[in-house]
C-alpha cells in the first residue's frame, strides 16, 4: 500500500463521529483502498491516534472486545454482541478523500 492510501484511510477513519460507526469496508471504499484489510493493517501499525473504535465488521461485530464499552460510552444502544448498522452506521454524505 503506498502512502498516500495509507494517509487517505486514516483521513476516512479520523471523519467517524462519535456515535457512529462504519465497516471495514466503507473506510475502504472512502479512501480508494482496493481491500478492507488494508484499514485494519493501518489501524493496528498507525491507529492509536483515531477513533478506531469505531471501525467494526459489516455485519455490525467487532474486532476487538474492548470496542464494545467505548462504543457504549458514545451513547449507541448495543444490547448484546452486535451493532445495529442500520441504526449506527455513519453516512459520510459528500465525503471525498481528495478534498479533505
Amino acid at each position: 500500500m503506498d502512502e498516500e492510501t495509507h494517509e487517505r484511510i486514516r483521513n476516512a477513519v479520523a471523519r467517524v463521529p462519535a456515535g457512529k460507526v462504519a465497516s471495514y469496508g466503507d473506510i475502504a471504499a472512502l479512501a480508494g483502498a482496493s481491500n478492507p484489510r488494508f484499514v485494519g493493517r493501518v489501524l493496528k501499525e498507525d491507529g492509536f491516534d483515531l477513533p478506531w473504535h469505531r471501525i467494526v465488521r459489516t455485519d455490525g461485530t467487532v474486532a476487538k472486545p474492548h470496542q464494545l464499552p467505548r462504543l457504549r460510552d458514545e451513547g449507541l444502544e448495543i444490547p448484546g454482541n452486535r451493532i445495529d448498522m442500520n441504526r449506527y452506521r455513519w453516512d459520510p454524505g459528500d465525503y471525498s478523500p481528495a478534498k479533505n
